[in-house]
């Protein structure tokens, strides 16, 4: 999709707000060459002030994108574009953040097993001052866990910097059933969308 623009993309200081290697892997698999900058927003965004979970990733991301961008300003770098991202797994209409015990995870994946959830991911893209937010969500069904799967799972230690308390890409992968909707979303970051924006960021300047 970006073929036409890549000779110019390639040519872009392009920062990702974030620590992720899965997601620095995501666009580099597409042929872009990408900068982690992890963001030092605080994520304390209270859900309860959005009126969607779409427009709680959307804000999170943003402010992960502006910190990013204001810190390495400050630093005297100036980066063609800046990509953020925020994935939130839902559940009953309450979110799954990222456990922050195994007991907490223990109750997180329990509650996953043989149901459906919904993950979110909000991306912005923002390039000197154009700016352009989406959200994608995908269903992913988990097959009925035993109590010693999800123990044995929490033990290899996947679980704890994942948000819903598993990582689709990797050994979690194993629970899931199913997926409706884009794959990548549930990694982190959806690559049509995002290229879909990249491509119409940049299509005039070819």
């Amino acid at each position: 999709m970006l073929q036409p623009v890549m000779h110019i993309l390639k040519q872009k200081n392009i920062i990702l707000a974030s620590g992720s290697p899965r997601r620095k892997e995501l666009i580099e698999n597409i042929g872009l060459k990408v900068a982690l900058c992890p963001s030092l927003f605080e994520e304390n965004l209270n859900p309860r002030d959005f009126r969607s979970f779409s427009e709680f990733v959307e804000e999170t991301a943003l402010q992960k994108v502006l910190e990013v961008e204001s810190r390495l300003s400050s630093q005297g770098v100036s980066p063609d574009v800046v990509i953020g991202a925020d994935t939130m797994v839902t559940l009953d209409k309450e979110m799954f953040g990222k456990p922050t015990s195994e007991v907490e995870a223990f109750e997180m994946l329990s509650r996953l097993s043989g149901r459906s959830h919904t993950v979110y991911t909000g991306v912005v893209v923002k390039s000197f001052d154009k700016v352009t937010k989406f959200t994608e969500k995908t269903d992913v069904f988990f097959g009925k866990l035993e109590d010693d799967q999800i123990k044995g799972y929490i033990a290899t230690g996947e679980p704890m910097d994942k948000a819903g308390g598993y990582g689709i890409q990797g050994v979690g992968g194993t629970f899931v059933e199913r997926v409706e909707g884009d794959y990548f979303t549930v990694v982190g970051l959806p690559i049509y969308r995002l290229c879909s924006v990249l491509y119409n960021m940049f299509k005039e300047a070819k």
